[in-house]
C-alpha cells in the first residue's frame, strides 16, 4: 500500500461459495486505481485498497455487476 492509498471495506450480501470470492476479487481488481482486493468468505467483508480519488460508490457498483450487493462499513 503506498502511503496515498484509502482502505475500504464493504460488507457484502450473496456469498453462496467461495468461487464467489474469486469473482469479486477480479472484478474489483480490473478498476482502474484499486491496488490490492481481499474478499474474506467468512465474513462476507471486503477489503479494497485504492486510490482516495475512486469513489466507493463506484466499488459498490463494480459488486453489484459482479451479481451481489454490497454497501460501506466502518469494521
Amino acid at each position: 500500500m503506498s502511503q496515498t492509498d484509502k482502505q475500504t471495506i464493504l460488507r457484502a450480501e450473496g456469498f453462496s461459495c467461495p468461487s464467489c470470492v474469486a469473482k469479486i476479487e477480479k472484478r474489483l481488481a480490473a478498476v482502474p486505481g484499486v491496488t490490492d482486493v481481499k474478499v474474506r468468505f467468512a465474513t462476507s467483508k471486503i477489503e479494497v485498497r485504492h486510490d482516495p480519488a475512486l469513489p466507493v460508490d463506484d466499488l459498490v457498483r463494480e459488486v453489484a455487476k459482479a451479481g451481489y450487493k454490497a454497501r460501506p462499513s466502518a469494521f
